[in-house]
């Protein structure tokens, strides 16, 4: 008797742990745009990373938005499942032309709704069957690759990198152990993918106004030059297209779009923060580097591709307002020989606010930054990690076709840190360290 009341007991207990593992899950049919879920007391921030992540959306909320959620259903449009998610509130989804949708959730007026909601970072992800090689010089590329069974997708043999494509996941494992052990290989590890940058949000208005910031035509020697590894950057208008460079394209052609890219909006943040640092004219130019190829993430790859190619184009500052979970070792290298050049990088901390570094801000060398939302406070979705070198504003107005935008994110402190050491490089007699000093003292992580 008693051996029968445990056992029912015991099957009570794991009906009651399966329920419970099956609450709060979201699962967004992105192809038939249909939804199931089962959430029970979820509150809203929460809930929309959950959306975030499902449906791939970038989201914005007006802040001090608060709502618990509990809804079961299966298989709705997703318009309906919003309604039975968000409850009284209000919502708008903004579908935009070779971008990523818009959803903007509401108490007011959806103008009032800024404040992102940013994914929350998985662990890292790399990109399935590849791998990274750095070859010592003279080593037969191709006939490792033959003998590993392996495919060369990219390759630079100047600096002895290479990326290859296997057939499944149990050969690539192979492989990987093989390498390893290989003493003409320097370094081997996982082709890994970046985060998606943070959304930009069109504005009725901006509290400053356009930029305005005059060329001074540079010399033939002592260029200043900031390479932005980024997505590509549109024409910011006559004025401010001179001190673009001919942009550098590593991940493929991109097709025209209307909407703002990342790239034109760290690009716009950087030369803001030139003019404030120069006091309204400078010399200094920004060498644009695609590594996304219209997409909306890249690889360690491309960005070490993108890396390569702004140094060897004459770039002495390089903004890195992007980041991956991943510490690749083959990008490390990569890193590691324009460290050894002399070249100054200003790295992302991430838009997580955990204690987990985000790389290539992390790899030791590279000027890690964090973002404030006020002053003497970290921003509430930015990373705390313990390297972070400096800390500036993530908040960044933007004006493109006539049009303001705001942009937030660690990424957004990142191009202000890389134009203010720009522009105090190009205009002051203050040499790398003296300037770098100032700039630590005068934005200590809080």
């Amino acid at each position: 008797m008693f051996k029968k009341i445990a056992i029912c007991v015991f099957l009570a207990a794991l009906c009651l742990c399966a329920r419970a593992a099956d609450t709060n899950s979201l699962v967004w049919h992105r192809a038939t745009d249909r939804v199931d879920a089962d959430v029970r007391g979820l509150a809203l921030w929460p809930l929309l990373e959950k959306i975030a992540v499902a449906a791939g959306w970038h989201i914005f909320v007006e802040p001090d938005t608060t709502h618990m959620t509990s809804a079961k259903f299966k298989n709705l449009p997703s318009g309906d499942a919003l309604k039975m998610l968000l409850g009284d509130l209000n919502f708008a989804l903004v579908p935009r032309t070779n971008g990523v949708p818009q959803l903007y959730v509401f108490r007011t007026e959806m103008k009032n709704a800024t404040r992102p909601v940013l994914a929350p970072k998985a662990a890292a992800r790399h990109v399935p069957n590849e791998l990274l090689v750095k070859l010592k010089p003279g080593t037969d590329a191709d006939a490792l690759a033959k003998l590993l069974g392996a495919k060369i997708t990219g390759r630079n043999d100047k600096l002895g990198l290479y990326r290859l494509l296997f057939d499944n996941a149990s050969t690539t494992d192979a492989a990987l152990g093989q390498l390893k052990s290989n003493s003409d290989v320097l370094a081997v590890d996982n082709n890994y993918y970046f985060d998606p940058p943070p959304p930009i949000q069109a504005l009725s208005s901006a509290p400053i106004a356009p930029l305005s910031l005059q060329l001074n035509p540079p010399g033939d020697s002592g260029k200043v030059i900031v390479g932005l590894i980024d997505m590509n950057v549109q024409s910011l208008g006559t004025q401010l297209d001179k001190f673009i460079l001919p942009q550098l394209d590593v991940a493929g052609d991109v097709s025209a779009s209307t909407d703002i890219t990342h790239g034109t909006a760290m690009a716009y943040n950087i030369l803001t923060a030139i003019a404030q640092a120069s006091g309204g004219s400078s010399s200094v130019q920004i060498q644009p580097v695609d590594v996304y190829g219209g997409n909306q993430t890249t690889t360690s790859w491309n960005v070490a591709l993108g890396i390569q190619a702004a140094v060897d184009h004459g770039a002495n500052i390089l903004n890195l307002s992007l980041g991956s979970a991943g510490d690749s070792s083959v990008l490390d290298g990569v890193v590691s020989l324009a460290l050894a050049d002399n070249i100054v990088m200003f790295g992302a901390a991430g838009n997580t606010p955990v204690d987990a570094p985000t790389y290539p801000g992390a790899i030791p060398g590279v000027h890690d930054v964090t973002a404030l939302g006020m002053p003497g406070q970290l921003a509430p979705y930015a990373n705390f990690w313990s390297g972070d070198n400096m800390a500036l504003p993530g908040t960044g107005y933007v004006y493109y076709g006539g049009t303001p935008y705001v942009v937030q994110g660690t990424s957004t402190a990142t191009a202000f840190a890389s134009g203010i050491y720009a522009g105090m490089f190009g205009s002051t007699t203050m040499n790398q360290s003296q300037i770098l000093g100032a700039m630590q003292t005068k934005y200590p992580v809080p």
